[in-house]
């Protein structure tokens, strides 16, 4: 089976071309080395996929007749992704919230004290 169709039968991808788009853009590897869309899968392969900023890690059980349902994919593959990659993502996502969204104008005296109040809590 082709390395983008597996990734969208177990549901990595929503559809063929995003997976496809995927590989061509080396975001995806088997066995550490970046691949084509055309690239065979094999069971015990490892796939390395980097989505959303994380990079997750999996290893092929089976290979799937066709895309399945969200409760058998356990069944085609193992997800060994680090517990790491999304305390990463965590923190990704609590750092965008510090920051003020684009055109809501100058901070204001309030806003000024609290960035300043965080900056001197990270000097230590």
């Amino acid at each position: 089976m082709r390395v983008d169709k597996f990734l969208w039968c177990v549901r990595y991808y929503k559809t063929r071309s995003k997976a496809t788009t995927a590989c061509k853009k080396g975001h995806v590897k088997i066995n550490g080395e970046a691949i084509k869309p055309s690239r065979e899968v094999y069971p015990t392969d490892e796939i390395q996929v980097r989505k959303n900023q994380i990079n997750y890690k999996l290893t092929v059980n089976d290979l799937p007749p066709n895309r399945v349902g969200a409760k058998l994919v356990d069944i085609y593959r193992t997800d060994t992704t680090p517990k790491t990659e999304f305390e990463g993502q965590e923190l990704l996502k609590y750092s965008k919230d510090y920051y003020r969204k684009k055109g809501t104008g100058r901070p204001t005296k309030k806003d000024r004290r609290d960035i300043d109040d965080f900056y001197d809590e990270n000097k230590i």
